[in-house]
């Protein structure tokens, strides 16, 4: 076993994609770890708490007429007419990696095993040591349309600070109204449309004293992890899908271990979009977005060696920690398979519960009756009377159920 760091910069993230076609950032062997860097891609929300001083943050959101460090940000062309830039915003969050696994192959199942997670503090000199997040309630929200107070509609950017002190917790520090933001290429963004956009604080007004009695218990997770599927050369990091991706579960922390299919030789995996807190649904659009790192363990399962095991016939993601196992429900369960060429934009005009809720099932169904031995009958009275499916989030196109048994069930006499 060997541990090494992975830490962000140019050449080992990518924005807004998952890559089969990007070359390898670290390649490893199963049983191996590393300790990787991620980074939000909101953090230019306040560039001085979030960016500043940070050399790593610094040479990734690099954007001046000259030069931009990181050009592709999505999963659309790099060049020609565009409205917000190259890779047209289809996909947003900063990914670290890929990171390839030696011998994986499609058919195997890759075990990613977060061992731990820190907050990566500001090294700003106003701020050192402090770490920050922020909370968008953005056009892409569920609420958005469904406003009463007014300027309406509106987008909110809320900046939380991270208080580790303790317990865990995060507290609101400021908030602002989203104005129309230049970016260094003279492109206006009237709303929160590609991402990486340094928001100028001389143009908007801070509202201070908010949530003043609110303190939000911290979850620190990764919102986006997995592999890179076959379907497509790049594809975006909004909607989930069969291989991960952006499924946005608080669960997915410390502790926790995550089951891939792997579609591709390598499996190529990413982690990023990094969260402080969210909640069932992350109903306004985004979690308290803040830059952590993590401590990882990959374990590779050979097709070979599945039958008879709790991952044999295993083609989508599963989550398995010390109290339960979570299965993801989605509208589609392989959107890009099911939708055809414009399967990257199409998906959000079929964003559906219902569909999550009955593929949620179906996984959890499966599950009771091939791995506990359970007849049909038996597996939906206990999904009736045992499980947990919940709304894990309505905002990323291919919208989310999971599906959760906890393991004291199977150890009642």
């Amino acid at each position: 076993m060997k541990h090494v760091t992975l830490p962000v910069s140019p050449k080992t993230v990518h924005w807004g994609y998952f890559s089969k076609k990007v070359a390898p950032a670290l390649t490893l062997r199963s049983g191996d770890r590393a300790t990787i860097e991620t980074l939000t891609h909101h953090a230019n929300d306040d560039y001085e708490r979030m960016i500043q001083g940070d050399p790593g943050a610094e040479s990734v959101f690099q954007w001046t007429r000259e030069h931009k460090a990181v050009g592709r940000r999505g999963s659309g062309p790099t060049e020609g007419p565009f409205i917000r830039g190259a890779g047209e915003g289809i996909g947003v969050h900063l990914l670290t990696g890929p990171v390839a696994i030696e011998g994986a192959e499609p058919g195997d199942i890759l075990e990613v095993r977060i061992l731990d997670i820190r907050p990566r503090p500001s090294c700003s000199a106003c701020h050192a040591g402090r770490c920050f997040g922020s909370n968008i309630a953005a056009n892409w929200g569920f609420h958005y349309h469904d406003l009463i107070e007014e300027p309406k509609p509106r987008e909110v950017v809320t900046i939380f600070e991270l208080d580790t002190s303790g317990e865990p917790c995060a507290k609101a520090v400021y908030n602002y109204v989203w104005t129309p933001q230049t970016d260094p290429d003279g492109i206006v963004h009237p709303t929160i449309d590609y991402p990486g956009v340094r928001v100028d604080h001389a143009t908007i007004k801070k509202r201070e004293n908010i949530l003043t009695s609110v303190r939000v218990p911290a979850r620190l997770h990764f919102g986006t992890m997995g592999l890179a599927p076959s379907e497509a050369d790049f594809v975006s990091s909004i909607p989930p899908s069969y291989t991960g991706g952006n499924i946005d579960d608080w669960r997915i922390g410390k502790g926790a271990r995550m089951f891939y299919p792997v579609a591709i030789p390598g499996a190529y995996f990413s982690v990023g979009d990094p969260h402080a807190a969210q909640g069932d649904s992350e109903l306004g659009g985004t979690a308290i977005e803040t830059s952590l790192t993590g401590d990882f363990e990959f374990v590779l399962h050979k097709k070979a060696d599945l039958a008879g095991t709790s991952l044999e016939g295993l083609d989508h993601p599963m989550l398995e920690t010390d109290q339960a196992w979570s299965f993801y429900g989605f509208t589609y369960p392989n959107y890009l398979a099911a939708l055809g060429a414009d399967a990257q934009t199409e998906i959000a005009n079929h964003s559906s519960l219902d569909r999550a809720m009955r593929d949620a099932f179906r996984k959890l169904r499966r599950f009771l009756m091939t791995v506990h031995g359970l007849s049909e009958d038996e597996a939906i009275s206990l999904l009736s009377v045992g499980a947990d499916f919940g709304v894990t989030q309505v905002v990323d196109a291919n919208w989310g159920v999971h599906g959760t048994i906890r393991k004291n069930i199977f150890r009642c006499d």
